[in-house]
């Protein structure tokens, strides 16, 4: 198995504050990993980390083949390219439909020619079954609906990874559902997911590899 991500004694640290401590743990590709744990215990400090949006300052920390503790700001935008991310509020541009919110993110990642972007957008709405909805706006959309939007946003760029930060948070259980199965498709297919939850029904409703994250540390649960 090739290790997309490898952290070594790592600390976080949100404001001065360490949130987690000596954390050591490789994932490969292809895996989902449940990152479980109260608000507050690191979880989205943990995956910030990882896109590059807080800094290694204790400890060795790789993703891809990017030292995080030495990681230049020109570097971030090309980083971020290789992995996905989906939020708990989906995030959406609320003025555009999903067509438009997926190619905007295209544009502003580098994406130049209009038949190849069509084609691309088209292809990730059949892959979270959006297919038909393309030129909706995202209030007719159901809370569900919108969350698999946001998972083909960050499915546009073909990532190795995605970081999925409570994305079941605002949603109904049988959506909550399909949103995991959505990603737990993914990740059979060599994308490798870190589903951060503290929801236990739908943390139930399959068995993966799971950190736990409490009182600062981060522990594998068997």
């Amino acid at each position: 198995m090739s290790e997309i991500i490898q952290f070594n004694k790592v600390a976080i640290f949100q404001d001065e504050r360490t949130v987690v401590g000596d954390l050591t743990i490789n994932i490969n590709k292809g895996e989902f990993v449940y990152l479980l744990g109260k608000t507050g215990s690191g979880k989205s400090s943990f995956l910030k980390t990882i896109y590059g949006d807080l800094s290694v300052k204790v400890g060795e920390a790789k993703v891809f083949d990017y030292d995080l503790k030495n990681l230049k700001q020109k570097d971030i935008p090309f980083l971020r390219r290789k992995l996905g991310i989906v939020f708990q509020d989906f995030q959406l541009l609320g003025d555009r439909s999903v067509f438009e919110n997926l190619r905007f993110v295209m544009k502003a990642t580098g994406w130049k020619e209009e038949p190849k972007i069509k084609e691309r957008i088209y292809a990730v709405a059949k892959q979270v079954n959006l297919e038909g909805k393309e030129n909706k706006m995202p209030h007719e959309l159901s809370g569900g609906e919108q969350q698999r939007v946001s998972i083909a946003r960050a499915l546009v760029n073909n990532p190795e990874l995605i970081l999925a930060d409570e994305p079941t948070g605002n949603l109904d259980p049988d959506s909550s559902e399909e949103i995991l199965m959505i990603l737990k498709g993914l990740s059979q297919n060599g994308c490798a997911v870190l589903f951060a939850t503290h929801d236990m029904l739908v943390y139930n409703k399959f068995k993966a590899r799971t950190l736990l994250f409490e009182n600062g540390k981060v522990l594998e649960k068997n």
